[in-house]
């Protein structure tokens, strides 16, 4: 090493001189952050115009090099270098074909561990020793597997990532002997490098040794006043920060923003938290003439640009666009689960989501009560063709019968890579994919990268040949959620990096965060495929603690000498569990955060409540119903006397919790079906005579047939279900079920049956219902009895009282059989077959209670009384119901399964919240 650079005043001096040298610095934010500072140097020089300086990271400068090389008259020789992703394909390919390959649970897993067991060795010159040292079972099936991926890779004719710099080192020294090489820079600074590797080493003595001058650069230590500052949790820390961001930035507006650091050790478990926060706390703005910034926020630098900008991108395949895009795929293959297609349907991302939006929400509503848990795609285009009695989505079933199509006659079978990536992009073009709307920036972008990373998969085919479709989409899966990617955005102000990062970047304030002692320094991860001797001996930084603490310890210095202000600041709890300062703060002064004078700044949902203006209307009571006649039968009138909201919200606003799909039949479809099946037979039987007479061989095939017609006129709801050897089990579970209904209903005296799915029209309280009775008998004395069929028969104090639980039956005796002499519920239940019934006199049905009846406390005297409550009570709820009644006025108990609490906000209320603002 001929020179070093401490600071960048001389180091930008040398890059403005001829000929310029190069930067190599170990991560791209550090090469970014320096060839901004060179910009500003030059226009603080009074410059209009300079050559963009050379300043990359090692491993882009390692593969510039080689891309020279592979251009130049010795590149025929040089081997091809593997993608990650082929990389990825061939150690999984290596590790299922090895013996102990199969005992592995998560075999891409165990490859990419591998995979970084490969580079780890090559960047510490680790391989060859560790053959000769002992080793135990992990570190042996590792040196195998490398065996076989070398002698793989050589025969092919390629190299990878973890190889390349010893390629280029190669390529130097060949020059250095006569041959054609790579060109080199006069001088090569390595600039910021807490760490160099044997492997780097190596490289940097070769271009030495070729008569290139190698020097060393660092960031000048700046005077810094630093404190030590303690917040309640994570959460608090987060917000604090970036409140501690914002004043700074207001302190210093203008052109010429500080430059502001936010170094987060565990960012990648933060991310989210702190995307959140601090876009709350700095906020945005949306872009277009004539918008000004709200005068609670921070003076934006661009409109619709935040000022704070997260080093760390996000998995591709966690952008909304991609998921879509994999949704898609996902479809085409087996099948997905209804929330996949569910999602998939009212995706933007699809064709003609604007123009049905609304309609596919209705589609999708419809779907939770038709659909089963996993959906295949012909499956899913029969249930969104579109027809009367469904809403319609004309686009949707369009674009979907295309992607069937397509699937049918190109997404099947093993093909290659690159088939595979031509009938991907083909199915997504068939399901109109990216959509019809404008996409903005950052979803553009997603979409140029969703493009790069389907051609990375196309490249497979030099690695994996054929793969069939389950694999293939599991691979571009894979690749996807390795890719992680981040908008480019205008250079913003504020900062937030992980620890490696920011070795090297000057601030002009810096907050770190998360520094508690079980947190920093990082603990000891070694490589488990690796010998620990081996490597503690190399000196990895973490492979042991005191590696690791040392490492840490020199990060942590460099903060303190990184920006003016420096903040360091911990959690003092997490849960229940208290937490301490790192012991490498220790030293720095403690500050309280009130010290620090951060305003409260408001957030913009602070700012839009602050700025409204209430009216305040009375709520308890809607519009007078426009039209008598409406649906809902005896399901309203229960609805009105359970809370008169509920009943207001679910049949005048339609207002109804979204279903999900079930396997097999739920307790409602299984009740449908074995009402048909009772109507059908006793439509058939029509006496209790006829009943006593028939034979046991006639009574079944009469049941078989009930059942029959039951389950196929189900079946046109849900085709799949009730299909095949299912359906055969639900007749004969259908038939034993009616035939031990007929058996215990032979202990009664003569009857008839009246009527079965009888529908009438009920008027009460001014209002037309739709009701349908299961089943009216008549007595052999001409007394009628008013049945209606349940699985759990509620118990005769439920149909009594102001706003009875149940008042169906009653509305059912008063208003559609007012002369019948008896009410019951038949409990068709396997094994506890009954009849709860209340009869005006006794021997009318068996077990049937009559007034007055002690157990029955809010019951009349006589059976005339009772009719005439059962007749007020009606009425005062269905005029309630037409006069508009909507209080939020809930029986006792009727909340617990409720699906109107998100609308009435009850529990709000209930817990002395106060009352509904502006976000109401």
């Amino acid at each position: 090493m001929n020179a070093a650079f401490r600071g960048t005043a001389g180091l930008f001096e040398r890059l403005g001189q001829a000929p310029a040298a190069t930067i190599v610095t170990p991560n791209l934010r550090l090469a970014h952050d320096l060839a901004r500072r060179f910009d500003r140097h030059q226009l603080g020089r009074g410059l209009d115009l300079w050559d963009a300086p050379d300043i990359l990271p090692f491993s882009a400068f390692v593969a510039r090099a080689y891309e020279d090389a592979l251009y130049s008259p010795c590149g025929a020789g040089l081997p091809l270098v593997l993608a990650p992703a082929e990389e990825a394909a061939v150690w999984e390919a290596i590790l299922r074909a090895a013996e102990d390959g199969g005992a592995l649970l998560a075999l891409p897993e165990a490859a990419a561990a591998a995979r970084e067991a490969w580079k780890t060795a090559h960047a510490w010159r680790l391989l060859e020793e560790a053959r000769r040292v002992p080793r135990n079972e992990d570190a042996e099936a590792f040196l195998g597997w490398a065996q076989r991926y070398e002698r793989v890779t050589r025969q092919a004719g390629h190299t990878d990532a973890a190889r390349l710099p010893d390629v280029v080192a190669s390529l130097v020294v060949a020059a250095g002997a006569g041959e054609p090489g790579v060109p080199l820079p006069a001088l090569l600074v390595r600039y910021g490098f807490d760490i160099v590797t044997p492997q780097q080493q190596a490289l940097f003595d070769a271009l030495a040794a070729r008569g290139c001058e190698v020097a060393t650069g660092a960031p000048e230590p700046c005077e810094s006043r630093a404190v030590r500052v303690a917040c309640l949790d994570a959460r608090d820390e987060i917000r604090h920060a970036a409140r501690w961001a914002r004043q700074r930035l207001e302190a210093r507006p203008g052109e010429d923003p500080p430059r502001i650091g936010i170094v987060v050790p565990d960012l990648v478990a933060r991310r989210n938290a702190i995307a959140r926060t601090f876009a709350q706390v700095l906020g945005t703005w949306p872009a277009g003439a004539g918008v000004e910034p709200l005068d609670h926020g921070v003076q934006p630098f661009n409109h619709g640009v935040q000022p704070f900008n997260i080093s760390l991108g996000a998995p591709l395949d966690d952008y909304p666009l991609v998921d879509a895009a994999f949704g898609v795929l996902e479809l085409t293959g087996r099948g997905v689960e209804f929330a996949r297609a569910s999602q998939l349907i009212r995706s933007p991302f699809i064709g003609g989501a604007e123009t049905e939006l609304a309609r596919r929400a209705q589609l999708d509503a419809m779907l939770r009560r038709r659909a089963e848990p996993e959906l295949t795609l012909d499956r899913l285009i029969g249930l969104v063709q579109t027809h009367p009695a469904q809403p319609q989505a004309p686009l949707l079933a369009r674009h979907l019968k295309a992607l069937g199509e397509l699937r049918k006659a190109r997404l099947f079978g093993a093909q290659s890579p690159v088939a595979w990536a031509r009938a991907f992009s083909d199915a997504l073009l068939a399901a109109g994919f990216p959509g019809e709307r404008t996409l903005d920036s950052a979803e553009y972008q997603v979409l140029g990268k969703w493009h790069d990373v389907l051609a990375q998969f196309a490249r497979l085919e030099r690695v994996a040949p054929r793969m069939g479709h389950g694999e293939a989409v599991a691979r571009l899966r894979r690749l996807a959620a390795d890719t992680a990617f981040q908008p480019e955005t205008p250079q913003v102000p504020v900062q937030v990096l992980g620890v490696l990062e920011s070795a090297g970047c000057q601030f002009d304030h810096l907050w770190v965060m998360g520094l508690s002692a079980d947190a920093w320094p990082f603990a000891a991860r070694p490589n488990p495929f690796l010998p620990l001797a081996l490597q503690r001996k190399a000196g990895l930084p973490e492979s042991s603690a005191q590696a690791s603490l040392e490492l840490d310890r020199r990060i942590t210095a460099g903060w303190l000498g990184a920006a003016a202000e420096v903040v360091l600041s911990h959690p003092s709890r997490e849960a229940d569990r208290e937490l301490a300062p790192s012991p490498l703060i220790g030293e720095v002064p403690a500050a309280s955060v009130e010290a620090l004078a951060l305003p409260d700044y408001p957030t913009f949902r602070d700012v839009i409540h602050a700025s409204s203006v209430l009216e305040r209307l009375e709520d308890a009571r809607a519009p007078a119903v426009a039209a008598l006649e409406r649906r809902g039968g005896s399901a309203l009138l229960r609805d009105q006397a359970a809370c008169p909201f509920r009943a207001f919200a679910r049949h005048r606003l339609a207002s109804e919790a979204l279903g999900e799909p079930h396997a097999g039949l739920d307790a409602l479809e299984r009740g449908a079906l074995v009402h048909q099946v009772l109507a059908a037979a006793w439509n058939a039987l029509e006496t209790k005579h006829a009943l006593d007479s028939i034979g046991g061989e006639a009574l079944e095939r009469v049941l078989e047939a009930a059942a029959e017609v039951a389950v196929a006129r189900q079946r046109r709801e849900r085709p799949t279900t009730l299909a095949g050897r299912f359906a055969e089990v639900e007749k004969r579970r259908l038939v034993r079920l009616a035939r031990a209904w007929l058996d215990y209903e032979r202990g009664r005296g003569d009857f008839s049956v009246f009527a079965t799915e009888s529908e009438r029209v009920i008027e009460v309280g001014g209002l037309r219902l739709k009701g349908r009775l299961d089943r009216v008998d008549e007595t052999a004395a001409g007394e009628r009895i008013v049945i209606d069929y349940k699985v759990h028969a509620p118990a005769p104090g439920a149909w009594v009282g102001e706003r009875p639980d149940e008042p169906q039956l009653p509305l059912y005796l008063t208003a559609a059989e007012p002369a019948a002499r008896a009410i019951a519920f038949a409990q068709v239940r396997a094994g506890e077959m009954k009849l709860v019934a209340l009869a005006a006199d006794k021997g009318i049905l068996p077990e049937a209670r009559t007034l007055p009846d002690k157990r029955l406390k809010r019951a009349a005297q006589s059976w005339g009384e009772q009719l005439e409550a059962w007749r007020a009570e009606l009425d005062r709820l269905a005029r309630g119901f037409a006069a508009g009644e909507a209080t939020v006025d809930p029986r006792p108990g009727a909340c617990q399964y409720c699906d109107q609490q998100p609308l009435c906000r009850i529990s709000a209320r209930e817990e002395g919240a106060p009352e509904p603002q502006a976000d109401a």
